[in-house]
């Protein structure tokens, strides 16, 4: 199997962290250990802001947080986005733009999402997006 570049949506990294044993979980640390996360400071603020909500706060503790942060940040490559890029827009949602525009800049070939606002465009520029059970199968399964 080759080595992608991959970005993975906020949704599914939460829960990643939230559950684990879980398919989420099971393909972040597949991606950790096979491929190239990218983030951008502006996909790892989202996250981070997400993950320190109180209602998590029964679920995480402030130790499995910071591992999780510091994992996923020390485990992934870190890519700017040129401003041209930062302009285009995507998605129906304009917040979710921030996963498209760091998948280009980086030479991604895989946005991984839950998002029906992601997930409806399919492909953009080469990228191709994807739910979690179809990178499962395109990474795990057979």
């Amino acid at each position: 199997m080759k080595a992608e570049r991959v970005v993975i949506d906020t949704n599914v990294l939460i829960s990643a962290a939230l559950i684990d044993p879980s398919l989420p979980a099971l393909l972040l640390a597949h991606c950790l250990l096979n491929h190239r996360i990218l983030l951008s400071d502006a996909t790892f603020e989202e996250f981070e802001t997400r993950l320190w909500r109180p209602k998590f706060d029964r679920y995480l503790t402030v130790e499995d947080r910071r591992k999780t942060l510091g994992g996923l940040s020390k485990g992934s490559t870190w890519t700017d986005v040129p401003a041209d890029v930062a302009l285009r827009k995507f998605s129906r949602d304009p917040d979710d733009d921030k996963f498209v525009h760091v998948a280009l800049a980086g030479g991604a070939s895989v946005l991984m999402s839950g998002d029906r606002d992601l997930l409806d465009l399919r492909m953009v520029d080469g990228v191709e997006i994807v739910t979690p059970a179809q990178a499962y199968s395109r990474w795990l399964a057979g």
